[in-house]
């Protein structure tokens, strides 16, 4: 590897993402299909915060009806989120994760949210296990959302005899 890797070349750039006023449960259900344990909460391509399951999981009370009820601007509430631009250096990366005691940090262009970069990611390059991208900047950060299907309601059919008449 030549040169000190930058944010840009090793953040990952296709994310799933979740609005402000979604519920914490589709929270969980998107970081549960996706495998992933940071969402970033976004407003567009504004980053409102990252979401992640520690925190989702330690403010969960009550079943899926109360968690429906709930935003997860909610669960954002006076957290601080650092950020990064593409060209920090992972070194200054990696000091900004170990600063703010956080293991993951949303890549910002003057676009908005372009990336994000965990500490596994920070492992990675510093074993030799992934290679800095080389990409053009303008990369779309891809943000996927969950509408959940519910089943129609079906009425029983009736009968006009009883299974007693029968």
């Amino acid at each position: 590897m030549n040169g000190s890797p930058t944010a840009g070349q090793v953040m990952s750039r296709v994310l799933v993402a979740v609005r402000p006023d979604e519920s914490p449960l589709m929270a969980w259900e998107l970081m549960r299909r996706a495998g992933v344990h940071h969402l970033p909460v976004v407003d567009g391509r504004h980053l409102v915060g990252i979401l992640t399951r520690e925190r989702l999981a330690a403010s969960w009370s009550g079943g899926p009806q109360e968690q429906a009820g709930r935003e997860v601007r909610d669960l954002l509430a006076g957290v601080r989120t650092p950020r990064v631009g593409p060209g920090t250096s992972l070194s200054r990366v990696a000091a900004v994760m170990l600063d703010a005691d956080v293991d993951a940090v949303p890549v910002l262009s003057r676009d908005g949210l372009v990336g994000l970069i965990t500490a596994r990611d920070v492992l990675s390059v510093v074993a030799g296990r992934l290679k800095p991208r080389h990409e053009p900047s303008e990369v779309v950060t891809g943000m996927f959302h969950l509408e959940p299907v519910l089943p129609e309601r079906r009425e029983p059919a009736r009968s006009s005899r009883s299974w007693r008449e029968a």
